[in-house]
């Protein structure tokens, strides 16, 4: 491997881990209030919605495809399900989906 990309690769990671490691160490000993932290721990949760939604609306032409696809995942995570579980029951109904209509 060329000398110039491992120091790429190498100034790449420093640059990607110092942002990230600041705020752990700064902010290591501030005690949030709880609606902070309350906040704080939803934002996986709404960040991760708002990457999904667009893509099933768009997955397909026939947004239907989409839909069942997600409200199938919903229902069974709602049980309780593994991830696992969620993901074959989806793609098992859109199978279904696909085939009879």
């Amino acid at each position: 491997m060329d000398k110039t990309i491992l120091l790429m690769i190498v100034g790449m990671a420093v640059v990607t881990y110092i942002p990230r490691m600041i705020p752990l160490v700064a902010l290591s000993q501030l005690n949030l209030p709880v609606f902070v932290q309350n906040v704080l721990r939803n934002v996986p949760y709404a960040t991760l919605g708002a990457l999904i939604f667009p893509g099933i609306l768009l997955i397909s032409e026939d947004i239907w495809f989409g839909v069942i696809g997600a409200l199938v995942a919903a229902v069974v995570a709602y049980f309780g399900a593994n991830v696992i579980v969620v993901v074959m029951s989806s793609i098992l109904a859109l199978v279904v989906y696909g085939v009879l209509f």
